[in-house]
C-alpha cells in the first residue's frame, strides 16, 4: 500500500459484467416488443404491464451498461479524485427512480382497466407470458453474481466487505422483478381462462406495480447509502482497523471510511501513541484488512 499506486477502483469482474449486461439488454428489448404488441392485440393488461415493466428494465440496464462503459473509459482520469468505482451506484440509483415512476404508471393503468374492463384472449396471452418468464430467468442467470468469492491481495483488491457490484445487482434485481410480474400475469390469465375472472388481470397489474415499487425503494435505499458514504454495520471496517492499531500500542483519534467501488474502500486514520512507529509500519499492518484499497495514515506523539 506504500509508494505509487493507481486510483482504479473498478470491480474485478467489471468487463465481464459489462458484456453480460449488453447481452441481456438485447434479449430483454426483443421480448419487450413482443409482450407489448401481443398484450395490446389480446387485450391483456397483465401482459401489457409485464411488457412495459420489461421496457423499464431494458432502459435501466442500458443505464447500467453505459455506466460500465463510462467508468472503464475514465478509470484513469485524474479529475476523478478517487476513481470511477461509484459511477455504477449512481446509475443504479437513477434506474431505481425511473422504475418507481413506471410502477405508478402501471398501477394507474391497471386501476383504469378495473374500472373499464376489456376482452382478453387468454390462451395466446398465456403463451407469450410464459415465453417472457423463460426470457427473464435466462437473463437472471446471466446477471447472477456469486458474492462469496474472495481474494487476499495485499493491496486490498478483494471480495470481502461490500464487494458486490451494485450496478450489476441493480440489473439483476430488475430481471428478478420482471420474472415475478411474468408469474403474476400467468396466474391471472390462467384463472381468467378457467373461471372467467377477468378482474384478476388488472388486479395482478396492481400487485406487480406494488412489487416494482418495492424493488425500486430497495435500490434507492442501498445505492443512496453508498452515494452519501453511509457505512452499514455489515460493511464497517472500523472495528478491525481499531483492533490492529490498538494491538500496536496506538490509539485511533480520528477515522473516516468510505466506499470507492466494488470490493474497494478508503480510509483516513489519525493515530496517537506514546512511542509512535513510522507511518509505513502502520500501513503495512493495516494492509491485512480486506477491501481497504486506499489508506492515508497520520501519526502523532501522545
Amino acid at each position: 500500500m506504500a509508494g505509487e499506486h493507481d486510483h482504479v477502483f473498478l470491480g474485478d469482474n467489471h468487463d465481464r459484467n459489462e458484456k453480460r449486461t449488453w447481452l441481456v439488454i438485447a434479449i430483454t428489448a426483443t421480448m419487450m416488443v413482443v409482450e407489448i404488441v401481443c398484450g395490446s392485440l389480446f387485450g391483456s393488461m397483465a401482459l401489457t404491464a409485464d411488457g412495459w415493466h420489461m421496457s423499464t428494465h431494458a432502459a435501466a440496464m442500458l443505464i447500467a451498461a453505459l455506466a460500465y462503459l463510462y467508468a472503464r473509459r475514465n478509470a484513469n482520469n485524474p479529475r476523478f479524485s478517487f476513481g470511477t468505482g461509484k459511477i455504477g451506484d449512481l446509475a443504479a440509483f437513477g434506474s431505481a427512480v425511473v422504475l418507481a415512476l413506471i410502477a405508478l404508471l402501471i398501477g394507474w393503468e391497471s386501476l383504469m382497466r378495473l374500472r373499464s374492463p376489456v376482452s382478453i384472449n387468454f390462451t395466446d396471452a398465456i403463451l407469450v407470458a410464459v415465453i417472457g418468464l423463460v426470457v427473464n430467468l435466462v437473463c437472471a442467470v446471466l446477471l447472477h453474481e456469486n458474492h462469496g468469492h474472495s481474494h487476499g491481495h495485499a493491496h486490498g483488491h478483494s471480495h470481502g466487505h461490500d464487494a458486490h457490484d451494485h450496478n450489476l445487482r441493480a440489473a439483476y434485481l430488475h430481471v428478478l422483478a420482471d420474472a415475478l410480474t411474468s408469474v403474476l400475469a400467468i396466474v391471472a390469465l390462467a384463472f381468467g381462462r378457467m373461471f372467467g375472472w377477468s378482474f384478476l388481470d388488472p388486479l395482478m397489474g396492481i400487485v406487480g406495480a406494488i412489487v416494482i415499487a418495492r424493488w425500486s425503494w430497495t435500490l434507492m435505499r442501498d445505492t443512496g447509502a453508498v452515494l452519501v458514504d453511509y457505512n452499514s454495520d455489515a460493511e464497517d471496517l472500523s472495528p478491525e482497523i481499531r483492533r490492529i492499531v490498538e494491538a500496536e500500542g496506538a490509539r485511533v483519534q480520528d477515522l473516516h471510511l468510505w466506499y470507492l467501488g466494488p470490493g474497494h474502500r478508503a480510509a483516513i486514520i489519525s493515530l496517537a501513541a506514546d512511542h509512535p512507529k513510522p507511518v509505513t509500519y502502520y500501513r503495512d499492518k493495516l494492509a491485512a484488512v480486506q477491501g481497504l484499497s486506499h489508506l492515508t495514515v497520520e501519526v502523532e506523539t501522545a
